[in-house]
């Protein structure tokens, strides 16, 4: 069965401003379920946690629901669901607590295709602590992560593996399963940024061998709010700094001050709204959300393939090299001219495109392209069409031949 396009742009009411959005890989617009939800704790009578009246013990559901949700989303125990501001955040999180046992002799790897946010907070916590970072490093000329490399980085003083799922600059989608398997061999535990991989295929955290897995609901149609998981009894044998009074409780004791019941309540609606993509699917919820994340895969690959065979086919045009199994994400440069005048240009137009280094921060320092702006970023989300594409790539060939005769 087709993915029906035309029923999930339906529930973007923001599409109807007529804008050609590439930017989902910054931030997902958000569908209409989720702003109702968001809008009826708002208004409704809904207080702070508590079993002594209604109010209270609606705030308890909301959380518990969202856990579940969030849980269902990738495979997960509701029991190990850690609710945070941002991914960012959860990652300094999580590594400022394990770091209170590292010193000097023991080691973590992060690797140069990640996201800043799986790098630098666990450079900064080996360092405060005497451990060693080592680096992994990708293959500039295929956009791989070798996983090979691996087998000589991993040895009996390895702490933590930190990788991503998907590479938010360029799509790579590592072996996370084999790369984990060598961790886990070794004594180590893996952190997995799965923030840029979640919103395009199906996600089981068992199978990928991921000891924490984060991801970001604005990512995948929800409000600007992050998840991290892990087994329950992971996060029972670590111990954040807390105020006295919050609860010791797990995943409480890693969740500060009063949670955003509305944005809480806005994640369970945005998981509902992924399992709802393919109509057809029948099942749990997550029978329902694989199925439909199965379809969204298969969806985006065929309209990433139009995008990326015709990025490459415009004289000018230099694309950052990547895998062809990636996720839906392509980087591009429109030849000398500066990848901010590129994005402005697009924006003129209504197309909506990222320049930067998106925090890609030593993705591009290695490719030597950080200093001079970065790269442009296209990415396909399950409410692009054929139509959006056509109408970047007409832009891009106009840009480049204008830039050609410059």
């Amino acid at each position: 069965m087709a993915f029906d396009i035309a029923r999930a742009r339906a529930a973007y009411p923001a599409l109807g401003e007529g804008f050609r959005h590439f930017d989902a890989a910054a931030g997902s617009l958000v569908a209409e379920p989720v702003a109702v939800a968001v809008d009826a704790v708002y208004r409704g009578a809904v207080a702070n946690r508590s079993d002594a009246f209604a109010p209270g013990r609606r705030a308890i559901g909301i959380v518990a629901d969202a856990r579940r949700a969030v849980a269902d989303l990738l495979g997960a125990d509701p029991a190990g669901v850690v609710f945070g501001n941002s991914a960012t955040s959860l990652v300094y999180l999580v590594a400022r607590t394990l770091a209170q046992s590292w010193g000097p002799g023991d080691e973590v790897v992060v690797s140069r295709l990640d996201h800043d946010s799986n790098v630098r907070p666990w450079v900064q916590v080996a360092e405060e602590q005497g451990a060693t970072v080592v680096w992994a490093e990708f293959d500039p000329a295929t956009g791989e992560l070798p996983t090979d490399q691996y087998r000589d980085l991993i040895n009996e003083a390895t702490r933590l593996v930190a990788v991503t799922a998907g590479s938010n600059a360029i799509g790579t989608r590592p072996d996370v399963a084999a790369i984990a398997a060598l961790a886990h061999a070794a004594g180590a535990l893996v952190f997995v940024d799965g923030v840029h991989a979640t919103p395009h295929q199906p996600t089981d955290v068992v199978a990928l061998g991921a000891d924490f897995y984060v991801t970001s609901a604005y990512k995948w149609s929800g409000p600007h709010l992050a998840a991290c998981v892990a087994d329950p009894a992971l996060w029972a044998g670590m111990f954040p700094a807390k105020l006295r009074p919050s609860s010791d409780a797990v995943p409480e004791r890693f969740e500060f001050g009063t949670p955003s019941f509305a944005s809480l309540a806005g994640v369970t609606a945005a998981v509902d709204h992924l399992a709802s993509l393919d109509p057809a699917a029948t099942g749990t919820r997550r029978e329902r959300l694989l199925a439909s994340l199965a379809a969204v895969r298969d969806y985006e690959a065929d309209l990433f393939a139009r995008l990326v065979d015709g990025l490459a086919a415009i004289d000018g045009v230099s694309l950052c090299a990547a895998p062809a199994d990636r996720c839906p994400t392509v980087s591009f440069r429109i030849g000398g001219q500066h990848p901010a005048e590129t994005s402005r240009l697009l924006g003129d137009a209504g197309i909506c495109a990222f320049a930067g280094d998106y925090y890609a921060w030593e993705y591009f320092h290695t490719m030597g392209l950080r200093e001079s702006g970065g790269a442009v970023r296209a990415g396909i989300y399950h409410y692009t069409t054929a139509e959006d594409v056509d109408v970047l790539l007409d832009a891009v060939r106009a840009l480049a031949k204008q830039a050609a005769g410059a």
